[in-house]
């Protein structure tokens, strides 16, 4: 019994987490454009420091009316922002936050986010084939080509860090990490995290959603709280994906100097400040065409990869 008490622990924890910070990224979004942008209301609304922009966002997609067009396959179009959101809570129960702190270990745990992680592409599918509009079928396309560029080079920058550690468990990695890994493995945590905000559709690899051109890609038939649940699960990818980065490249748990007292603190400040990273990216770099964002993948991203895992090789053989 108190092996299932310490399983429900654990997965009401990570269920809050997954409730909470991705509600936390959005506000601080709404800060950071704002000082950045010079914008007014996020800084107004509901007096101090506008504290109350989220509630306010929150109470308009809740008062929208819930419209499904007449023309599309009603129960694929209500499936598709669940089935965006719920990969990243999966992943969320896997990533190592402190020493013994993991909803669950899995031993292939790189293996496991990364198939994961891909599933939440369906939703875009979904969403863009279902709504019965030429505009979100071609923004579900964009995603889809969009994912198989970039899932290449996550893919095997996540496997030079497995090479050097020696296993594809998150937590055993995170064992076996040392700090002289991060000026040969830095390479590898640039195009993973490039390639990561490029399958969450962030700016500036915002062309399938580019409202300038197609909308707003496969969710342009969306409204209210089904629309605001495709923009959780970019927040929620935001969060999964800084998180990751953090586990894999920058040492998780483990602080500089062998400040390691922190435990837990050191994995959050981390994530914040990979995530404030990605809002400084949106608020400073113009969108890319859709020819620069695949040129971008395969002729940079994936030969970068690939130099990284040799790089690992040769050092793994060097060391031995």
């Amino acid at each position: 019994m108190n092996d299932v008490s310490d399983v429900a622990l654990r997965l009401a924890i990570v269920f809050v987490v997954f409730l909470v910070a991705p509600l936390l990224v959005g506000q601080a979004e709404h800060k950071v454009m704002a000082h950045m942008q010079g914008r007014l209301g996020p800084m107004y609304a509901g007096g101090f420091h506008g504290w109350a922009q989220l509630v306010a966002d929150g109470v308009k997609f809740a008062q929208k009316e819930d419209v499904v067009p007449a023309a599309a396959d009603r129960r694929v179009f209500q499936l598709a922002p669940a089935v965006a959101l719920l990969p990243y809570l999966l992943v969320l129960v896997v990533i190592p936050v402190g020493p013994g702190a993991v909803g669950q270990a899995v031993d292939a745990g790189i293996f496991f986010v990364l198939a994961v992680m891909g599933i939440g592409v369906l939703g875009s599918l979904m969403a863009g084939w279902a709504s019965a509009n030429k505009f979100s079928l071609l923004g579900g396309l964009r995603t889809a080509a969009q994912l198989l560029s970039y899932e290449l080079p996550m893919l095997l920058t996540a496997a030079s860090v497995a090479m050097a550690a020696g296993t594809v468990s998150l937590t055993g990695i995170l064992d076996a990490f040392e700090w002289w890994w991060l000026p040969w493995q830095i390479v590898g945590a640039l195009v993973f995290f490039v390639a990561g905000l490029a399958e969450l559709q962030r700016p500036p690899f915002d062309m399938p959603v580019a409202d300038s051109e197609i909308i707003f890609g496969a969710y342009t038939e969306y409204t209210g709280l089904r629309f605001a649940l495709f923009l959780l699960a970019e927040y929620a990818g935001i969060v999964v994906l800084c998180a990751l980065t953090t586990v894999l490249f920058l040492g998780g748990w483990h602080g500089p100097f062998g400040a390691d007292g922190l435990g837990w603190l050191w994995t959050i400040l981390k994530t914040a400040l990979l995530a404030f990273v990605v809002i400084w990216l949106r608020v400073s770099y113009p969108r890319l065409r859709e020819d620069q964002l695949q040129k971008l993948a395969w002729t940079t991203l994936v030969p970068l990869a690939l130099a990284q895992i040799a790089l690992t090789g040769i050092v793994k053989v060097a060391i031995n």
